[in-house]
């Protein structure tokens, strides 16, 4: 009985302690960016899907590059938003260049999630794998 006694008292400190020692994302808002580029030896080789944990900030914006190199570009502001900005402006963001071949057909995406990062992107594309990460755009 003794011993009950004093396994529960560290069993709700353990617990405690764990739920708030959750680790903080690299990227919190989309100025951090360029985090991703300094720590990018902690993706390469790795799942799509470990780097894009990282990512706090909502991607609002994705493309595809389907060609010798492929890559995603991810931007922190919309298509419309993007749409928006003077010819001369980059919007900010990053790329991540993949391994594999990148299976990405822009016209046969629904009209409502052409430009969305979902969650059935994540499931296709999450396990391919991270050659190079490019930052696009000035962080303020």
């Amino acid at each position: 009985m003794k011993n009950i006694i004093k396994i529960i008292p560290a069993l709700l400190l353990l617990l405690i302690a764990n739920t708030s020692c959750k680790a903080q994302q690299l990227v919190q808002t989309p100025n951090d960016v360029k985090k991703i580029r300094d720590n990018e030896q902690q993706f390469i080789n790795k799942p799509l899907k470990n780097l894009l944990k990282e990512i706090k900030p909502e991607i609002k914006f994705v493309r595809a590059e389907i060609d010798q190199h492929s890559y995603f570009s991810f931007y922190f502001i919309s298509h419309k938003e993007a749409l928006k900005l003077p010819m001369d402006s980059i919007a900010l963001g990053f790329y991540a260049y993949i391994k594999e071949p990148i299976e990405w057909d822009f016209d046969k995406r629904p009209k409502e999630t052409q430009y969305v990062w979902t969650k059935e992107d994540l499931e296709k594309y999450g396990n391919l794998t991270v050659t190079r990460i490019k930052i696009r755009g000035k962080v303020k």
